[in-house]
């Protein structure tokens, strides 16, 4: 090759990258600009690790320029995604969700699978045995940021209800006597509905507590049962702590986050109290992130790195003030701050401490199945009794 004629080829190619680079089609990885994390929460994660988001932010703005927060019902997620997906512009590119939304973004298929891509990224081993549990029910395709061993458990007034029952026939027994004056939220967009969906089988010794189509006669004939004295059905948790509040309702579900947190920022009185009811195993709950398929491989990069970050020991402990809790086992309360670790302490039950010697712990069911329990309530239990 002639000497000008290969400078000029060589011009030609320089030429050529660096138009693509300023058209953003293309740019070196060294090159790469922050980008905007457009976060969506239905599940109350952000009160677990709003702040775990913000110490990214500040710690690499060389990787994240912006954090935009939108929030909506779980219900409404899937439907969302999908539309963003079809219209070929995903505009969110993390989702911090429940089990609830989860496990129809799983079963259809809408956000990226992470396992076993990632398993040497997120090694499971890192996580306690209630992580382990809700990354197996996700199914690899979430991970697993906070989560305790949940509920169910049911909250109560002292001063409205100084016997509170201890039993299913006791919980039916004084849901008659006091019509009105018990409520939950539908299961779909509620932690703790989920914690009586899925609890009432093991508290009412049914035939299979993790087949809700063959295995829940008892369950079903239960809720139905109950429902009867149930005045509606509200699309969260939060009209239920409300309500709680306000002495409409003198006893709601409850699972651990839901109980401490509540009265921990005043929202329900601390004089709350709980009871567990006989035969119960509590459920399994917490919060999962994720990411949409259709986001670019640049703004996947980045996202999989705050999971990474969001997984350190230090930031993990950040996450007791929502008490729900670390899905890392080595984060323990003892290397939280010491501020908040007296603040935990403060709310924390005694109850609580015996879960795992009184009380049993169990998985949620898997994708397929919560997705059928929580339809089949929607149709036979919430029907026209869910309100807004």
């Amino acid at each position: 090759m002639q000497p000008n004629r290969g400078k000029a080829l060589w011009f030609l190619i320089v030429g050529a990258l660096l138009a693509l680079a300023a058209s953003g089609a293309w740019r070196p990885a060294s090159a790469q600009q922050p980008i905007t994390l457009s976060v969506i929460d239905v599940a109350g994660d952000l009160a677990s690790v709003q702040v775990i988001l913000d110490n990214y932010k500040k710690a690499f703005p060389n990787k994240v320029k912006d954090i935009k927060i939108q929030r909506a019902p779980a219900p409404e997620l899937p439907a969302k995604i999908k539309a963003q997906q079809d219209a070929g512009r995903v505009d969110i590119n993390l989702i911090l969700t429940g089990q609830d939304a989860g496990s129809q973004l799983a079963a259809a298929g809408q956000v990226i699978k992470l396992f076993p891509t990632y398993d040497k990224l997120f090694p499971r081993d890192e996580l306690t045995e209630e992580g382990k549990a809700l990354q197996d029910e996700g199914e690899g395709y979430m991970l697993p940021s906070v989560v305790n061993s949940g509920g169910p458990v049911f909250i109560y007034n002292p001063k409205k209800v100084p016997s509170p029952p201890k039993t299913a026939d006791q919980l039916l027994a004084w849901a008659k006597a006091n019509p009105g004056r018990f409520i939950y939220a539908r299961p779909a967009n509620s932690g703790p509905g989920r914690s009586i969906l899925a609890g009432i089988p093991f508290i009412v010794k049914d035939k299979d507590p993790k087949d809700p189509e063959k295995g829940w006669d008892k369950t079903w004939a239960f809720l139905k049962e109950l429902g009867k004295y149930v005045e509606y059905y509200p699309t969260g948790t939060g009209f239920t702590l409300k309500e709680f509040a306000q002495e409409q309702r003198w006893m709601i579900a409850g699972i651990m986050e839901w109980d401490m947190k509540p009265r921990a920022e005043g929202v329900i009185p601390p004089d709350a109290k709980i009871t567990i009811l006989e035969n119960t195993t509590f459920v399994i709950d917490g919060h999962y992130w994720a990411i949409p398929k259709g986001v670019p491989q640049n703004e996947v990069d980045v996202i999989l790195d705050l999971m990474k970050f969001m997984r350190r020991v230090d930031q993990q402990v950040l996450t007791y003030k929502a008490f729900i809790g670390p899905s890392i086992k080595a984060a323990t309360l003892d290397k939280a701050p010491p501020d908040l670790q007296k603040y935990v302490k403060e709310f924390w039950r005694p109850e609580y401490d015996e879960i795992g010697k009184k009380w049993k712990t169990t998985p949620q069911l898997p994708v397929k199945k919560l997705n059928y329990a929580m339809d089949r309530w929607d149709r036979e239990v919430g029907a026209q009794q869910i309100k807004k």
